[in-house]
């Protein structure tokens, strides 16, 4: 199914098959790739512990990037589509805030969280807002929102640290799914993942982002919903990093306005890690399940094997580079062999 959804994203644009069951082939050989890497770093981890490979330790891997794949998955809808969205973590870290606010405010937990949710979604608007409907560029905009965001958490809760919340929620994130090694937060992305992959690879909607991001203005030339799509895409993502906020407070039994810092640069080493290009049109939700499970496998072999925390920016980033260079290799060169091509062209009108 991702192959009609590419071919017809092709088609948009004026590519032929050919060239879509290349870009296709490409996808395989670096999913295929990211499964090499995930059982290397097993390996690897296995090598530098015996404790790597224990239900123990699978757990604390699981915790460890649950929340952050999570927010990718909304994010890699975005991406597809041509767009970004860099306040994920701040949404969530706004969510965490809002929800020790109320809590300490004397709100009921029930009503708590259809609130905290209800806000990421309207988080997610303003997103999608400013960038589909005033036409402002995603990146900017979401640059702008985390600031905000962040903000904004830090007046609801300020300097505070709200840490009483009930034991019948803190211990979903630090015991198992029952029978099983996985936390709460691998278990609903699992879920989450197979939901989005339904849909961004056998439904109509999901070939309709796949156009989106192929050639936007000629998807919106074949009848697509370009802004009404995108703008819901960000609302989602609102309501997905909020549930991931959710999580993220009763994980650490902890709300604070500073809650996932950073964390975006890593949901996004994700998806791009997953193959998904960052020229959007291409992506496959399994590379984010394999991207996810070899991240989380990498950091935990380093940290069983001793490698220095302070040099660990040095791993993401590298990554980063290499999953924005090697799956995208191919646009990289025809863009520049086109820039090149202008420049002689002129050269050559001036001559």
């Amino acid at each position: 199914m991702l192959q009609v959804d590419s071919v017809k994203a092709g088609d948009i644009e004026g590519g032929t098959a050919k060239s879509n069951s290349f870009e296709i082939r490409n996808l395989v050989r670096w999913e295929s790739g990211l499964a090499v890497v995930l059982i290397a770093s097993l390996v690897i981890g296995t090598v530098a512990s015996p404790q790597f490979i224990t239900s123990a330790n699978f757990f604390n891997i699981g915790l460890s990037v649950g929340d952050i794949a999570i927010m990718a998955l909304p994010l890699t809808l975005i991406v597809i589509t041509g767009e970004i969205d860099l306040s994920v973590a701040s949404t969530l870290g706004l969510s965490s805030s809002l929800l020790g606010y109320l809590w300490i405010h004397g709100w009921p937990m029930q009503l708590i969280l259809p609130v905290v949710v209800i806000v990421g979604a309207l988080l997610g608007f303003i997103n999608g807002f400013l960038v589909t409907k005033l036409g402002l560029p995603s990146l900017a905009v979401t640059i702008g929102t985390l600031t905000l965001y962040r903000g904004v958490a830090l007046i609801l809760l300020g300097s505070n640290i709200v840490s009483n919340f009930p034991t019948t929620f803190t211990t979903i994130g630090v015991t198992p799914i029952p029978g099983t090694p996985l936390p709460w937060s691998v278990g609903i992305f699992i879920v989450l993942a197979l939901i989005f992959g339904v849909v961004a690879h056998f439904t109509p909607l999901g070939r309709s982002i796949f156009a989106i991001g192929a050639n936007a203005e000629a998807a919106a030339y074949s009848g697509i919903k370009v802004k009404a799509i995108k703008l819901r895409l960000y609302v989602l993502s609102g309501i997905i990093c909020s549930i991931a906020g959710i999580l993220f407070t009763f994980r650490l039994a902890t709300a604070e306005y500073d809650n996932a810092t950073g964390l975006e640069l890593n949901a996004v080493s994700i998806v791009l890690l997953a193959g998904v290009s960052i020229f959007g049109g291409r992506g496959t939700i399994l590379g984010v399940v394999l991207a996810a499970a070899t991240v989380g496998a990498i950091g935990n072999a380093l940290l069983l094997a001793n490698f220095p925390q302070q040099a660990m920016g040095l791993i993401n980033g590298g990554l980063l580079l290499v999953s924005v260079f090697v799956p995208n290799s191919r646009d990289l060169v025809n863009r520049f062999k086109g820039q090149i091509g202008r420049v002689r062209l002129v050269g050559t009108r001036r001559g």
